[in-house]
Parts: C-alpha cells; structure tokens; sequence
C-alpha cells in the first residue's frame, strides 16, 4: 500500500529550512535578504520545541556578522555539532575564508543559499548567481535546485551527502524568484530521512571532533616543503561526490516518484539544439520546451544541480547524441572573463571531443530580472538561425554594444485552466499577507496547486507592492511574473492614475477596484484607457469603498481582508462560505497573539467583503479614442524625470534600454527625485487650522517626510498666493511677515504624528481625507518653489523653531508612515546640509535614501548645494566615512601647504591668511572661502590656480556616518570603534530600533530584555548593549543618547553639538519602528518616544569631553527621574512585549520584571555620572 503524499503551500526558504532542521544540531547564523527567515523559521521552531531526527532542538546562535556566523559554523564542526547556516549575496562572501578551511579539513558543513545579487554600481537585494559563483572556488560542493518541490526533495542530499563524504555542501536556490515563491508541495518528515542518514558516517565525524580525551591538533601552518601535497591529498574526496549525489537521488526518486540526477534532460530524444541552465528558469525552459516540441521543433534543455565538482561522465549521460547546437545560459556577469562560469564549464568540457557541437553563452535574469517564455523562444531561435550571437544578453535591450536578442511579445504557455491573479497594494496594507493566506487557503483546503510571488519596490512601507497568483489542477511551472491574469485587483484607489493596471488582462476577465467613490462616480472618475480595455475585454468590474469600511471598523488602513473576503467572492476559485470559513481561522492564527478585539475587528471584515458591487460596463467605452496609458504629469519636470524616473516609478522599468545610463555606469543618480513623485498615497492628511496655530513649529520639526513645513510671505506674495490661502501674522522675529504652515499632501504619508504632538489648545492640525484636501497641491508649489524659505530671517541655529524655516535637505523618502528615523536625518540637513557629505551603512536609512530613483536627498534652493549621499556595504560603513573624511583632510592639508608656500601680497595674501586660521571653523571657513577664491580666482599663478582647482575642499566638510543599530552594535562595530578611536571628526548617527528593521526586525545586541524579535522568539534572555557608555571609555569622544519626541531642545543642542566638536561624535537616537508593533499606531511614535523616556526604557544624556577641559562634569543627564510605575505599562503597548505573555506565560514575567531591572540599573549608572563632581 502506497503511503499517503503529505502537502504543504510553503515558500522555498520554509522548505530549504524545514529540510536543515531535521539535520543539523546547531546554527549559526546572521541576517540578510533574502535568506533571513530561513534562520527565523529553524529559531522559532525550536523555541516551540519542534525535534530534528536526533530528537532535539535546533541550537541557534545569532552571530555578529556573516564571517562571525562562518567562523562559528567552523568551531561548531570542529567540536562534533552538526552545523548549518543560511545567507547570500555581500554575506556568502564573508564566509569565504571560513569556507576553505572547512572544506580543506572536510568538516560537513551545510549552507543553503538564496542567491542574491552582489552590490558593485549598486545594491540590490533581488537575485542571480554572482554571489554563488564568486565562492565556486572554495572546495565547498554545490547543489542548485530550480523550484520550491525541488528544495524540498534535494535539499536533504547536501546533508546526507556532506556526512557521507566529509565534503561541504552549498546547496543553492534563486533569491526571491524560488526563496519567496510560495507553492503547494510534498514534504519529508523526520522519519524518512533518518532512513536515508549514514549514521556510522555521523558517529566517525562526531569521534574526531575536537576533544581533550582525544587531542589532535588541527589548522597548523604548513611550509613550501608539504602545503602542495597535503592539499593535493584530499582529491579522493571529491572524486566520488557525483556518484555519491546520484545514489541519494535514486533513493529521492523512489520516495517521491520524481526523477533527479546530477544534470537532468527534458526534451525531444533527438534534439539538435538544447540550453543548458541551472535555477528557477530550468521550470521555465522545461514548458518552453514542451510548447515549442509540440509545435513541431526538437529542441530539449539540461538542468544542473551538481554544479561542484562538476561531472563530465554525468553531462554526457543525458546529452542526446543528434546535439549540434548548445546555448548555456547564466545568470551572472563575470566582467573581463572569456565567459560566464557555466558555459566556460561546457566548453571545456567539449575542448577534444570530435564533432563537438556548436556552444554559445548568454546572459539573463540579473537582479531577479524578468524571464519570460517569449525570451527562452529568442534564445532558442538565437540557437537556431545563420549566425548565432554569442555572449548575448536576453531580457534587455542593450543598444550600446548590442548584445541583446530581440524582445518577443509576452505570449501564455501554461496549461488550460491555469487561474491567474494580480493584485495591486501599498507595502503594509496587509495585500501580500492577505494573498499569502489566500494562497494557504486554497493550496491546503483543496487539490488544487497553487503558486504565488509579490513583486515589491525598493520603499518601506508605504512601497508599491504586486502580488502574483495562480492556480490550476495540475503542477505550475511558471517562475515568472503573471502577465495575462484572469483577475486584477486594485486595492490603492490612486493606482489608476499611476500605473496600468489592467495591462494583459485576459477577455472576459474581472477588475475589483476599491473605490472611494460609488459606482457612478467611481465610473466619472475612471482614466479613458481603462474604460477602453473593459469595454474592448468584456471585463466585469466591482468595486468596494474598503478604505471607508476599514476605518469604520477600526482596521485603520488595513483594507487586506475586506479585499481578500471580496477577491473570493468574485472569483469563486472556491465556494465562498468555505472561504469564509478559512479566513477566519487563518484571522485566528494570525491575530490571535494581538487580541480579541483585532481577531474580531478582522472578522467583521471579512464579512464586509461580501458587500461588492458589479459596475456597469457601458458598451460605449470601448469606442474612445486613447493613446493607452501614460504617466501623466500637469508640469514640467527635468529631462531625465520624464524619461527615467517617471518610467521606473509606473513599473515599465524593464523597457530602459542600456543607453539610458550612459553617463551614469558608476550608479550615480540625480539627488532630489522624490519631489516629483508626489505619489498621493496617505488615506488622511493634515488640514492646518491657522487660527489654532501657535505657531512653534513642532509639527514641521517631527514630520519623518519633510511633508509639512513653515513659511514666511511677504505681503506680496500673499496677494500672488493661490485663492482661499490661509495666512496669520507671524510672531516675535517673524512678525513682519505672514506665517503659513503648508503640507504637501501628494507627498504626506498620513501618519498623523504632526496633528498628535500639536501643543496647540485646539489642535491646529486636523487629519481629512485626502481628496478633501486638493486645494493644497498647487499651493504647496506656489510656497515651496515661489516664496521659498527664508532661512535667513532668524538665526536656524538658535532654536527649534527657527531652524524649521531652513529648507530641509532630505525630504519625501520611501521610510514608513510615522518612521522613527528620518526626523533625525531631517533636523541634520537642515542645519548642515549644504557641507554634508554622507556615508550611509546598508540598512534601511540607505533603502529610503537612495533607492534608485527615489532620491530624497537635495540641493538648497538658493546655493545650489546639497548632502553628498553613498552608501558602500553593511559591514564597512565606519571605515567608508573615515576614508571620506581622511580624503578631504588630506586635500585640504595640500592646500593649506600650497597656501602657506605663496608668496602673495595684498588682498590675497590676507585672505589666504583668513583661511589658514579658520579652516577648521565650518562657518568662518565659509566666509574665508569665499574671500579667498574673489582676492586669487584671476591671478596667473601655478598655486592660485591650483587652489582653485581644487576649491571644493575650501569650505570644512561636515562629514556624517549614517546607520542603524545592528550595523553599530553588531556587524560594524570593530569598525565603529576604531574610527572613534582615531580622534577623526567625524559625526556618527545611529538611529536605534533595537532590531534589525530593514531585514525584518531580527534581534541585535541593542536588542532590551524581554523583547521578542526574530532570533529571540521566546524574548531576549541578555541586557542591552551599553554602546554610548563603551564610547565614553575614550575620553575623547563627544557620546549622546536622544529622543527628540521626549525633548525636542536636547536633540537640536546635541547635533549643535556635535557637529562643532573637534574630534568624533556619536548620537544613538531612540526609533520607534513598525517592528515594534506599537498598539496605539505608527501616528503615535514621536509621543512613544516620549513615553519611553517619561518611564525610564530610555534615557537621554550627553557626554561632551570639552566640559571636563572647562573643570565641569562632562556628562549631563538629560532625562528627569523616571515615573517607574509607567514602565510595564509602557512595555505592554508594544507587541514585542505583549505578545510574549501569551505565548510564553511561564517565562514572561520574570523576564519583563528583569527588563524593568536593568533599566534602572542603567538609569542609576548614568545618575551616579551625573552626580560626580
């Protein structure tokens, strides 16, 4: 009797990490997208007692940093534990000097991989091979595998085959395209694979573990006279890995009925042209294969999975002998080589054979690019015609050294009865959590399978995110975006406007919109080539106002589940009230943790799905005349806005041909593209109440985007202003103008911070709705490009409030509604901007800094100048700003010699005189500057001139080093440290969030007790890290801790501060995060840090070492005495520390009694500084 098959609808990083749990005693691991919640699953299985076939828990450790993780990884081994990591990209290659040891002392090592782009012009988070191919030659065996039921079947031969042989194994999957597909497949329970285990193998390779009962010694320094030949030694291993891989898949075929070996062939038996590949596109090549045989061609594809060591004997096993022609696709740029890695592989492979068959390479996919079944035809006919083009690209038009195929049209080859869905959201909506319980719901509730991917952009929350759905009876090979869905549904009504929504949607399909409007209106309101396509289609069209019934029921934004009740309404993939049903458990799972209120608020939702309404298509839409979609703009914006950006921002980027980065192969993109996105994307904005306004300027002073702002106006510019603006007589030093308090509401996020902190009596700041507030978009243009900002009226450095009329410098970024970053960053440029240069660690200050094209970062209006942004890795950021800051010191060091090597008299002379004694005081440098480059810009002197080439270094340079905790704390601190040891001047910002926010909020050392992250699923068990109080130890750096939402007067003095200190600075600045789950909302982080410092979690204080040169104490606390009975009560408003009473109550007490603990053992040890004389 056959046993029976067990399901699961999972994403590939669930099965690869299902797979290791069973085999690994240990784990060490460190973050990084998209391999994280590999590690995420194998912490929070063990923390809730799940078994691996030794049965016991998983041992995971959180490293510092990948090379920690790798390291780690490495002494584990040595000592007996079976380990296994996950990483990718910038992280694999931090493991390379780890990797060959462990391979050079044949230590069964397993990683899994989700192959990722490595950053070189740019980062990117999305996937290809070069972070893998870039470790091929470390000694490490390397497994691919092309789908989700892939990972799961062959995933567990790494394992079984690294005990076995004694050879590490990478086994490697495409980072997003397979890691984040979500499909429904057929898993292995413990049982099967302990069957599979050599344990004889096991019990060797835990008796020669490290042990002084049986001492080796191990990782010697060999000389000329044995390295070689000890290193030839181990040949043998690898000699029989092939055969080895080949008898554990047969075992795998046996279990599963699907057939695996080292390479594999689909195909006609007697194909003369075949592509070779390894990863997700094999899936695509494989139907393509099949479309194109059944239209008469014979054509055929071989997918690798053993990459290393790479098999000649099983290559030929499967090669049809009639081959004539073969295309080895990669999906990696190797730059000055011969050839990508695979198909140099190839080509050797056929060097002495006679009659070898014709062999060309090609590239495609970069960055989780795109493939498509009409590319893998335009390779296929490359393959076949006259001339075949080697080297080429596909997927691209490269119309710069033309190596690209021709782009086909989008053409559908799945299988009839194929059920595809697009679904159009806001990043945190809930649309792609909504669509991954659909996708559970009907992948664990029926035979169908089903397959699903979210495409995102590169912005916090708040981002544009696509989520891609199908169904059908049978297996979906289809590793590419859906471009012919059955089903569209736009869930942020402003969409129509920015994107083409209803591109490739299939005749007689179905639109669900959720409008604002009712049906007419909604129908007035409609662009013309939408009303086309559904009259031209036959389209049925609903509509639902979710935005209106989530705020009734008190969901906030939260429109997933309404839509997600009315997507199975409309759809009837199956029966509604068994939908219904399923919803409302997956609600329980979901929520559950979060309360009863939210579990049945969700309920109501669901029920209110039901509520759609089919809109009448009239027939005569299908007769308007219209060009199609196009990004509509109602002003004149740059060149390179219009033809880059605005294409990037309606996701047609893939259109861009090569050409259009001429002049920009180094990555860099104009600074200051956010403020033409205007992307309308806030539900409620802030209406300013002008005779309410006590004109402080708070709001503008918090505001995460720069969206609300203060300006002064003459009265003739008031008369000029817009219709119906709202002006009052300005107060104290601005009183001879007329105040304003402007919001840009396109750009406004909706947090409601501003309209929460408002100091006002009656608050002079009210949150409408968007559409309510219309009126603001051309006054905002009017105030920010016509009246301007009048910085110059009051001293920006003398206070809070003034300091708001500076044009902020870092304005409309992707961060998250209510961000508890981007204030910080915002007061920064403001006061420092226009000499700022900035070096910014990977995280997520450097995704809403400088996603291309979204560049928040700009020019002052009036000088032209602006922050210098770039960001260089996660690990290195210190050591990139340090290296920043040394250049220009040595610049202007060659001036100041040439300067004082000049033998000028007069004006010239005294300016250079200037400069020489102020050029390491940022605002007499300024004034030097300028007098010095107007006495020498016209003499004919071999040093003026030189000094004026070089006239950019004049002005002292304020030089910042932007990051988040778990680059500060963790991976970066070994550089952190050494650059405040250096005594260089710099300034350093890390914004604190206590997790690592931009890889999903796993846990780092900043991370308090009690609090529950990734990696500390059961709450953190150790105390914060003291990082302001390890940097004091020096005695020579300026050290601060803020929360400007507890003390808008402490950070703005801090940064003053700071920046004026001669010598290193570092500001650790509490953030509430999105991770925190804060009950009372993203609108209520600036009052959460208030809150926090009011109770004691956190304290400001500052630590300024010229005060102690002054005789004084050079720490100043900040904070008053906490209110300590405020502090539990605080703690319960955030989920982090919620949650873990409910799903850990035996320990949940004492450990948020402990963190109450060791905040007032930190709060007394900053008391007794304060108090020392």
């Amino acid at each position: 009797m056959s046993k029976e098959k067990k399901f699961i609808t999972c994403d590939g990083n669930h099965a690869a990490s299902h797979v290791a749990y069973m085999f690994s005693d240990m784990a060490c691991i460190y973050p990084i997208t998209p391999s994280s919640n590999m590690a995420e699953n194998v912490d929070e299985w063990a923390a809730h007692g799940r078994k691996n076939i030794f049965g016991q828990t998983v041992k995971v450790e959180e490293m510092q940093s990948e090379a920690g993780a790798a390291g780690a990884v490495h002494g584990a081994l040595q000592a007996g534990a079976l380990t296994t990591t996950y990483t990718a990209s910038q992280g694999l290659l931090l493991m390379i000097p780890n990797m060959y040891k462990m391979s050079g002392e044949l230590l069964p090592a397993v990683f899994h991989v989700s192959a990722r782009s490595l950053a070189a012009q740019a980062l990117s988070i999305f996937g290809d091979h070069s972070d893998v191919m870039s470790t091929r030659q470390t000694g490490f065996a390397m497994l691919a595998t092309s789908s989700v039921q892939q990972i799961m079947d062959l995933a567990p031969i790494a394992h079984l085959a690294a005990i076995k042989s004694r050879v590490p194994f990478m086994h490697f999957f495409d980072g997003f395209r397979t890691s984040h597909e979500i499909q429904k497949v057929e898993y292995f329970d413990n049982e099967e694979m302990a069957a599979l285990l050599d344990w004889e193998a096991l019990d060797n390779f835990r008796k020669s573990a490290q042990n002084p009962d049986n001492p080796v010694t191990k990782g010697t320094a060999q000389n000329p006279d044995i390295y070689f030949q000890s290193r030839e030694a181990a040949n043998k291993f690898y000699t029989n890995i092939p055969d080895l891989v080949e008898e554990y898949m047969q075992e795998i075929t046996k279990l599963t009925g699907r057939e695996y070996h080292p390479f594999t062939y689909h195909g006609a038996a007697d194909a003369e042209n075949i592509i070779v590949a390894m990863g997700s596109i094999t899936d695509l090549l494989i139907e393509t294969v099949d479309y194109l045989n059944n239209s008469g061609k014979k054509v055929g594809v071989i997918t690798v999975h053993l990459y290393r060591p790479f098999s000649e004997k099983y290559f030929m096993k499967v090669l049809p002998k009639t081959v004539k022609r073969i295309a080895v696709l990669d999906r990696t740029k190797e730059i000055g080589a011969n050839g990508e890695p695979l198909f140099l592989d190839v080509k050797e492979m056929f060097y002495n054979k006679e009659n070898r068959p014709m062999i060309i390479g090609g590239r495609y996919g970069l960055s989780s690019k795109d493939t498509t079944p009409a590319m893998m035809i335009s390779v296929f006919e490359n393959l076949a015609s006259d001339k075949p083009k080697d080297r080429f690209t596909v997927g691209i038009v490269d119309d710069v050294t033309n190596l690209s195929l021709p782009l086909k049209e989008n053409i559908s080859i799945l299988d009839k009865g194929t059920f595809e869905a697009k679904f159009y959201g806001l990043g945190s909506d809930g649309t792609v959590g909504a669509n991954k319980n659909s996708i559970k719901i009907i992948g664990d509730s029926t035979d169908k399978y089903c397959q699903a991917y979210f495409a995102y952009d590169s912005k916090k929350s708040g981002g544009f995110t696509a989520s891609h759905l199908r169904f059908g009876d049978k297996e979906i090979r289809a590793p590419y975006l859906v471009t012919t869905p059955d089903f569209v549904a736009c869930h942020v009504p402003k969409y129509v406007e920015l994107y083409d929504v209803l591109e490739g949607i299939k005749p007689n399909g179905s639109f669900l919109l959720n409008s604002l409007h009712d049906a007419e209106e909604t129908k007035k309101n409609l662009p013309d080539h939408m009303k086309k396509v559904l009259a031209e289609k036959n389209i049925k069209f609903y509509i639902i106002n979710a935005t209106q019934i989530a705020e009734e029921i008190g969901l906030g934004n939260r429109t997933n589940t309404i839509l997600q009740s009315a997507f199975f309404k409309i759809a009837n993939v199956i029966p509604y009230e068994k939908a219904v049903e399923q919803m409302k458990k997956m609600i329980d799972i979901s929520y559950g943790l979060k309360g009863e209120k939210i579990v049945q608020m969700n309920y109501k939702a669901v029920d209110a799905g039901a509520s759609v309404v089919q809109v009448d298509v009239p027939a005569e839409w299908a007769n308007i005349k219209t060009e199609g979609f196009k990004f509509k703009r109602d002003r004149e914006v740059p060149e390179f806005v219009s033809k880059v950006a605005d294409v990037i921002n309606s996701q047609k980027g893939d259109t861009l041909p090569v050409s259009t980065f001429n002049g920009r192969e180094n990555g860099s993109f104009p600074a200051g593209l956010t403020k033409y996105e205007k992307r309308g994307v806030a539900v409620n904005v802030p209406e300013w109440i002008p005779e309410n306004c006590i004109q402080c300027n708070q709001c503008s002073y918090i505001c995460p985007h720069a969206a609300i702002r203060p300006f002064l106006l003459t009265d003739e510019e008031v008369k000029k202003a817009p219709a119906g603006t709202k002006t009052i007589q300005g107060a104290g030093p601005t009183k001879e103008y007329k105040f304003k308090m402007q919001v840009s509401v396109l750009d406004c996020t909706g947090c409601g911070n501003c309209a929460d902190i408002c100091p006002a009596k009656t608050k002079a700041l009210v949150m409408k709705p968007l559409e309510t507030q219309m009126d603001e978009v051309d006054r905002w243009y009017y105030m920010d490009e016509t009246v301007g900002y009048k910085e110059n009226v009051v001293d920006k450095h003398s206070n809070v409030k003034n300091s708001q009329f500076a044009q902020p410098l870092f304005e409309f970024s992707g961060a998250c509604a209510g961000c508890g970053e981007t204030p910080y960053i915002k007061l920064i440029t403001q006061l420092f901007g226009e000499r700022m240069i900035i070096a910014n660690a990977t995280g997520c200050s450097s995704i809403y800094g400088g996603s291309a094209p979204s560049t928040p970062y700009c020019k002052n209006y009036n000088s032209g100048k602006g922050p210098a942004w770039a960001n260089s890795l996660f690990e290195d950021n210190a050591e990139y700003g340090f290296g920043m800051a040394s250049a220009i010191e040595k610049m202007r060091e060659g001036i100041a010699m040439r300067l004082n090597e000049a033998k000028w008299t007069g004006e010239a002379a005294e300016a250079a005189k200037d400069w020489l004694a102020n050029m390491d005081n940022a605002e007499a440098s300024e004034k030097a500057s300028e007098r010095l480059v107007k006495a020498i810009e016209k003499l004919n002197d071999p040093i003026a001139k030189e000094v004026m080439n070089k006239k950019q270094y004049l002005v002292k340079k304020s030089v910042w080093i932007f990051g988040g905790d778990g680059w500060a704390y963790d991976i970066g601190y070994g550089g952190l440290d050494h650059v405040i040891a250096s005594g260089k001047d710099v300034n350093i910002l890390v914004m604190d969030t206590e997790v690592y926010s931009n890889t999903g909020g796993q846990a780092s050392k900043s991370t308090p007790t009690a609090a529950i992250a990734k990696f500390a699923a059961s709450g953190m068990k150790t105390r914060k890290k003291d990082l302001g109080a390890m940097a004091m130890t020096y005695g020579y750096v300026y050290v601060a801790q803020v929360a400007v939402g507890a003390n808008h007067a402490q950070y703005y003095k801090t940064i003053k501060e700071a920046e004026a200190y001669p010598g290193p600075s570092l500001i650790i600045a509490y953030a509430p995060c999105i991770n925190h789950g804060l009950k009372a909302g993203m609108g209520k982080t600036q009052d959460e840090e208030r809150r926090a410092v009011e109770c004691g979690y956190w304290v400001n204080w500052r630590y300024n070492p010229q005060l102690e040169a002054e005789g004084k104490n050079p720490f100043q606390l900040d904070s008053k005495e906490p209110d300590w009975s405020k502090f539990q009560t605080f703690l319960d408003g955030e989920v982090r520390y919620n949650s873990l009473k409910k799903l850990f109550p035996e320990t949940a007490e004492a450990l948020l009694q402990e963190a109450e603990r060791n905040a007032k053992w930190r709060y007394n040890f900053y008391k007794r500084l304060a108090e020392q004389k």
